[in-house]
């Protein structure tokens, strides 16, 4: 019997190509997330989810696609998501896409910095309101990054590619997390591993990369914004709940740090509307991973999961419990 494959939003040809060889592909064709009831009623029957960031899956969704279901692939590196240990119950594998976007995400976490610190937002808007203006020495100052310290909160995979890109900038680099990096990491990095706080209060820029968990939820929080230096600059990249966004807010109107760059929304799609009016905070729509060449390798990944898992392999990626 032909096994069906759930897919709840668009992904590129050469993905589906991958799920067509396999199973009989059923399509979203919704331009938006499925609700939950609709997520639940779209995967009934299906031996196979690929699922996205934005879509919920717990044992709920599993039990509406019934004993079918063998895989579930979650289309990006973070699966917060996704219920691993409710599925794992109930024998299911899941999957993410680990490696792929990692240059992708540090080259925009680093566009964020240079457009945080450069103040290049600003400048653009001026232009594009027609605003009069001529240029002189003190016009639209930013700062630079030449012996700046760079804070990296995480330095995995996309933590490391961003280190790799400021040291081209001339920054110096610490970095915390659960974990130290490995000596050769740090050696070539010139990496120094400090404590969290002490991050907060050395680095001129903090770059957060660490995944979301209950330990990491508002992990920026209004103390951590106190602790900052007053001139530094918030740098988010990896889930926006990292951040506790009204803090933020609030520390920018009272002038605690000097300004942020945000990818990702504590209530994705929804932004805090007070960042929304502020000059000096840069944001983009969850673009890290968006270039043609790294969407369409995550989800072949995605793809190529479901079809080891389907055709009795394993996992090319696989998410443990």
């Amino acid at each position: 019997m032909t096994s069906t494959i759930a897919v709840t939003r668009w992904i590129p040809d050469e993905a589906l190509k991958v799920l067509a060889d396999i199973g009989e592909v059923k399509l979203s064709r919704a331009e938006r997330p499925l609700t939950p009831d609709e997520l639940r009623e779209f995967v009934q029957g299906a031996a196979a989810i690929v699922g996205m960031l934005h879509d919920r899956i717990d044992g709920e969704v599993a039990e509406a696609a019934g004993p079918a279901l063998k895989v579930v692939a979650n289309v990006a590196v973070g699966y917060d998501n996704i219920d691993v240990p409710a599925l794992a119950e109930r024998g299911v594998t899941v999957t993410n896409t680990p490696g792929v976007l990692t240059d992708a995400t540090a080259d925009l976490a680093f566009g964020l910095i240079l457009a945080v610190t450069r103040r290049l937002g600003e400048g653009e808007r001026l232009l594009r309101s027609r605003t009069p203006w001529s240029f002189h020495l003190g016009f639209l100052l930013g700062s630079g990054l030449q012996d700046k310290t760079l804070g990296i909160v995480g330095l995995g995979q996309i933590g490391q590619a961003v280190a790799r890109r400021a040291l081209g900038f001339g920054m110096r680099i610490v970095y915390s997390g659960r974990s130290r990096a490995a000596e050769e990491v740090e050696r070539t990095l010139g990496a120094k591993y400090v404590s969290f706080d002490e991050l907060l209060k050395s680095a001129d820029v903090v770059s957060l990369h660490c995944p979301l968990t209950p330990e990491t939820r508002h992990l920026i929080d209004a103390d951590a914004l106190k602790t900052m230096k007053p001139g530094a600059c918030l740098i988010n990249t990896t889930r926006g709940p990292v951040v506790h966004e009204a803090a933020l807010a609030d520390a920018l109107e009272a002038g605690e740090i000097a300004g942020a760059g945000l990818d990702v929304f504590e209530a994705e799609p929804e932004v805090e509307p007070r960042l929304l009016d502020r000059e000096n905070v840069v944001l983009t729509p969850h673009l890290g991973s968006a270039t043609v060449e790294t969407r369409t390798a995550m989800a072949v990944l995605a793809a190529e999961n479901v079809a080891s898992v389907l055709t009795g392999g394993n996992p090319l990626t696989e998410v443990r419990p």
